[in-house]
């Protein structure tokens, strides 16, 4: 089975088929939506959208990783990464998708 990955244009182009805006209007919303988000995240607020799930700021403390090649010990610096964390209805969608129902 091939994975295809769906870009902002894809989701401008489902915006103009289901919803009606020209492609111009399409596209300025998907990509006023991202700006929203990204802005929400920047300030660590949480991102949650309804039947599909929230997205968050965590952070993580400074610690100590290892090369796994030579094994000396690196400090790993303190940092912020994003978590997605699906809803239980996108979940159900998934697994129920794998069982081909």
């Amino acid at each position: 089975m091939a994975k295809k990955t769906v870009t902002r244009a894809d989701l401008s182009e489902a915006v103009y088929q289901n919803v009606g805006l020209s492609r111009t209007e399409s596209a300025e919303l998907v990509d006023r939506m991202f700006e929203l988000m990204s802005e929400a995240l920047e300030k660590e607020n949480i991102v949650k959208l309804s039947s599909f799930g929230s997205f968050h700021v965590r952070k993580k403390n400074e610690r100590i990783g290892r090369n796994p090649k030579t094994g000396v010990e690196v400090p790993i610096s303190p940092r912020k990464v994003l978590v997605f964390k699906p809803s239980n209805i996108l979940k159900d969608k998934i697994n129920k998708s794998m069982l081909g129902r």
